[in-house]
Order: C-alpha cells, then structure tokens, then sequence
C-alpha cells in the first residue's frame, strides 16, 4: 500500500502535553491531528484521554464540568469516566432504561514519563467495539534521568504540515544561515562535516562525536571542556540530543507534534545533572526562545513557496536525513497497513555537509 502525499501517521505515540500543564481535577481541551481530545487528571494524579465530543448532541465536553473523576456535558448533564464510559444521563425517568454502555466516548491511552504526557494516536479510536492492541512500543524516554521531570520547557507553534518542521529542525545545512547570531553562529563560520549515522529504534542516530564548532553557548555548558554530543531521531518527530562534558550531562528532547493539516507545535524540552545550570535559567530562556523562533521564521517564509506545490530537490549528503525521514515514515505505514514487523530501512553510513 502506498501512502498518499501528506499524512499522519497512526497506531504510536505522540507528544501530548506537559504534565505540569495539567493540575489535579482540571482538564485541557487540545487539537492533536485534527482530533478534538480531552486531557484530564483525576484527584488521584492519574491523567486520561477523551474523544472532546459528547455522543448525545456534539457539544465539546471540554464546555462542560469535572469533578476530579467524572466529566460532566455541560447541556444536558451526562457524565463519563475517564475511559470514556457514560455512567449517568439525567434525563431518563423511573421505568426508563438504557444501556449505557451504547453511549460511551472514545478513549485513548495516555502515559506520563519524565514529566511528559504521551498519547498514543491509534487508528481504531472511531469505533468503541474493537478491542484496542497494546503497543508494541514504549513513549520516548530520555536516558540517564530515570524518572525525574524536565528542568526547562519552550513551545512553538509552526505553522506549516509536520514533515516541513521534522525534516527543517533535523536540516544539519541551515544553522550558518538561520541561526547568525553574536551568541550562536557568526556570519560564515561553517565547515565541511562528517559524521556517521546508525540505524536505531524507529529512526537513526548520529553516533556519539566531539563538537568541531565550539560556541559561546557550548563553551558555557561544558565548563572549558569541548562537549561530545550524540543526536537520534525516531518517528514520528522526536529528536533527542545528549551534550555530555566530562560528568556533566545536558540532554534535550525536541518533539515535534501535528495539530493539524496546516499547524505543527514544536516542544522543546531540557534535562540536566549541572547544579549551576538551574540557576541560569531565567537568562538562557530568551536565547533558547529565539533559537527556535529563527527556525520558525524561516518555515513562515517557506510557506510561501510551497503554496504553488514545487518539486522538492533533495541532494546528497546534506538532505539525506531528510530522505530518511520520508523512508521510515513511509516504511511504518505499509507495516501498520499490512500487519507486518517495521523494518528500518536506513544502513550505518558517513554523511559529508558543509554546515
């Protein structure tokens, strides 16, 4: 089966939301790939996920009330757990019976890990009477800080289809140009690269090597030391990069998730062991927020162009990350469509660019 043009990819998780976005006995209404979903968390800390549309006439129940345990419609009170089943409807008299279980709303499984909420977006949620598989995966984990939160959150909204913000977060070629800047890349400092690649789970890992261009900022993270970093990417838009200078360990996971057709949010998140680093918070956010600010003005003026469809002219090396995403991507819907193991289509090789 051939995958049309632009799609989502269904049947593996995504990045939902901060779980510090999500207090006890609140809820959070969100668009995630064009589905209205409901985000709540009980009383008792445990997060769930509903389909954001009440069965009986179509009203967002996110409109509605939450007790810390039972979601509410806010038209005609009926009420649902959070796994989607109705256990109340007010209307009905003594005498009057009805099956609830015929009115529930569909669910979706949800895990929070290191301080991240993660939904798994599955391509069975229109229909309550199929039995939804277990995953064959786990969410995204970031190694070596078990099961602490995150220290440092940035989001950005980019306003373009989910693969023109994968493939132009993962574009190794574009940081002289994008990111000048007196604190980051200077005008012109660039130089021929290469680095090899290995296939890993669901994507492909930039092994671990020592940093050729060290820059203010690496020179601040690594405390006089020259950093060495490894970077991996999996499907279906997570990157994680690990800076590592001598014991000190600063990893950031990128997550890149779709809304919609037209709206991509970008979450940036951070995790370190440097005790000092906490404190510079206050003063490196601004510089992170318009890191990833450059990235997305660049994707505004991108937009433009893309609304006449031109042909994309991918070259070698500097976009073959690129073709890889596509290939993977591609490579995990025909498995999903035929029933079969994904096989990673990427072999271990050296990529040159000038970057």
């Amino acid at each position: 089966m051939t995958p049309q043009k632009d799609f989502f990819l269904r049947n593996i998780w995504y990045y939902g939301l901060p779980g510090s976005r999500l207090k006890r006995g609140k809820m959070l209404a969100k668009t995630l790939l064009g589905e209205p979903i409901l985000f709540g968390r009980r009383q008792d800390g445990e997060v769930f996920a509903l389909r954001d549309i009440c069965p009986h006439r179509g009203i967002p129940l996110s409109c509605g009330r939450f007790d810390g345990k039972e979601v509410e419609c806010s038209y005609h009170g009926w009420r649902f757990d959070g796994e989607g089943n109705c256990t109340e409807i007010p209307a009905l008299v003594e005498g009057q019976t009805l099956d609830l279980k015929r009115f529930g709303v569909n669910s979706y499984l949800v895990r929070e890990i290191q301080g991240n909420i993660w939904i798994y977006m599955s391509d069975r949620q229109t229909d309550r009477d199929l039995t939804m598989p277990e995953p064959e995966m786990d969410p995204p984990r970031v190694a070596e800080f078990g099961d602490r939160p995150y220290q440092f959150l940035e989001t950005v909204h980019f306003p373009c289809f989910v693969d023109h913000a994968v493939v132009g977060l993962m574009d190794p070629a574009h940081s002289p140009f994008v990111h000048r800047a007196w604190w980051w890349r200077s005008e012109g400092n660039f130089q021929e690269q290469a680095r090899l690649f290995v296939p890993s789970l669901y994507g492909f890992t930039m092994a671990r090597h020592k940093i050729d261009i060290v820059t203010p900022m690496y020179r601040l993270l690594g405390g006089g030391r020259v950093p060495e970093t490894e970077i991996s990417f999996q499907l279906p838009g997570i990157r994680i990069e690990e800076l590592r200078a001598g014991e000190s360990i600063i990893t950031n996971l990128t997550a890149v998730t779709p809304l919609s057709e037209t709206e991509t949010e970008v979450n940036f998140i951070a995790y370190w062991n440097v005790p000092w680093l906490g404190a510079l918070v206050p003063l490196l956010r601004p510089f992170a927020k318009a890191f990833l600010h450059q990235d997305r003005r660049v994707v505004v003026q991108q937009q433009i162009g893309l609304k006449h469809n031109p042909p994309l002219m991918l070259i070698n090396d500097a976009d073959t990350q690129a073709k890889w995403y596509y290939q993977i991507k591609n490579e995990f819907f025909r498995a999903v469509a035929e029933g079969r193991k994904f096989e990673n289509p990427i072999k271990e090789r050296v990529l040159k660019w000038r970057g």
